[in-house]
């Protein structure tokens, strides 16, 4: 199935998803859905892989496990960030008062369909 459907599968599931993307581990997009300002969501994309690097040196110098999802709430959005692989990551924007256990529950389904598709 094509990262696209894939992702257009995941904004619909998620009442109040505005964007969802797929990017390498340097923010680079690989695909992605918007339902906001295009631009405006490959620069999310881009900082958040940013921010995914550095919290895996932290794990990294912890001894930690491995990453598995991260959620930044603003005054106006949630951001879920969840890897894939070690060289990609998911990211979905949802507007503040989205669900976040739906938003979560349907991000990690697609992040294993994901992982088959790049498999």
């Amino acid at each position: 199935m094509p990262f696209k459907q894939l992702l257009d599968e995941l904004i619909d599931s998620v009442p109040g998803a505005s964007g969802a993307i797929i990017a390498d581990w340097e923010g680079e997009a690989v695909d992605h859905v918007a339902r906001m300002d295009d631009y405006e969501l490959r620069v999310i994309g881009a900082h958040k892989g940013i921010i995914l690097g550095n919290l895996r040196q932290v794990m990294k110098r912890l001894q930690e496990d491995q990453l598995q999802e991260v959620v930044i709430a603003t005054s106006n959005a949630q951001i879920l960030i969840l890897p894939v692989t070690q060289d990609y990551f998911l990211l979905l924007v949802t507007h503040r008062d989205a669900i976040l256990g739906r938003a979560l529950y349907a991000s990690r389904r697609c992040v294993e369909e994901l992982k088959k598709e790049i498999a």
